[in-house]
């Protein structure tokens, strides 16, 4: 059962679940994903694609071959990509209340219009790492710009490829952007009856990289001052959701190696917009940069309201 939330457009009962395709096998992943999401909250599910036809055009033009044709081809072909995902959220659920949208605007820009308002965004990613290799600059510009939860749906690897089954877990350093990460974490792991892990990294540093120094904590006042960071940030969120059971694991250091290995048997891994030592101005931290290309399960990325 979806609650209001009226404080909250994302937690409204109203809010969509949308997702951003482009005809892609990742694509179809996040379609799926987004289809059995939107039926377990009882929500909608819109299913997007952007044309981009100025770029198009631009492209296009200096051939002189962007003739009326051509863009009805390009309509066309955006409006079967729409049908196939249809086709896709139904055999989820053929209960599921899906729209479609075809639109010419720039596809990164149209996520992050429908951000403002949507339960949250979804958007496929493939490869092993190293490349934003699904929707390339589509996939950076939503996630740094977005609002609301964006996720990044990516391929397990295994026979289920994305699973239903594992805790939630989230970085948590205490700042005030993990604060964010921790609120949708909860809500998360409440919406999915399932564990939540909280990992804290003393240091940002990669210790572990450098001369054979431990990644886990040999210092137990180091480890006694991060379990009080994370008990800290976490008290008032474990009184509003009592039912989530809640694991805490700190590290020596960096945050990714943590998170990047809990993500191996997670359901969902929730990351802050940017981290306690992240620039201002820098609208995705490192790690959640990081994360999005490489986790093993799909990736969430929160921003501050």
């Amino acid at each position: 059962m979806t609650t209001q939330h009226h404080d909250d457009p994302h937690r409204l009962a109203s809010a969509e679940i949308v997702v951003g395709i482009d005809g892609s096998e990742a694509a179809d992943l996040a379609v799926r994903w987004a289809a059995e999401t939107a039926s377990q909250r009882g929500r909608s599910l819109r299913i997007v694609h952007g044309l981009d036809l100025a770029a198009a055009e631009a492209v296009y033009g200096i051939y002189d071959v962007i003739t009326p044709p051509v863009i009805d081809a390009i309509r066309c072909a955006g409006v079967d990509m729409v049908r196939t995902a249809r086709r896709l959220a139904h055999q989820v659920d053929p209960t599921l209340i899906v729209e479609t949208e075809v639109s010419e605007a720039n596809p990164a820009r149209l996520l992050i219009e429908l951000s403002e308002t949507a339960h949250l965004v979804a958007i496929g990613a493939t490869g092993a790492g190293g490349t934003l290799s699904h929707l390339g600059s589509t996939l950076l510009a939503v996630t740094s710009h977005g609002r609301g939860p964006i996720v990044v749906v990516r391929d397990t690897g295994t026979e289920q490829q994305t699973r239903r089954v594992g805790p939630v877990v989230v970085g948590a350093d205490g700042g005030p952007v993990s604060e964010t990460a921790v609120a949708a974490a909860f809500a998360e792991a409440s919406e999915r009856n399932t564990q939540l892990v909280a990992v804290h990294a003393w240091s940002d540093l990669y210790h572990d990289r450098f001369a054979g120094l431990p990644y886990t904590i040999p210092d137990p006042h180091a480890e006694t001052a991060g379990q009080a960071i994370l008990a800290e940030q976490l008290a008032g969120w474990q009184e509003k959701y009592p039912g989530v059971q809640v694991i805490r694991k700190v590290y020596l250091s960096g945050p990714r190696r943590g998170l990047l290995e809990w993500s191996r048997s997670a359901q969902l891994l929730v990351l802050g917009s940017r981290g306690r030592g992240g620039f201002r101005g820098l609208l995705l931290g490192s790690t959640s940069n990081t994360l999005m290309q490489t986790a093993h399960c799909p990736a969430m990325v929160v921003h501050p309201q």
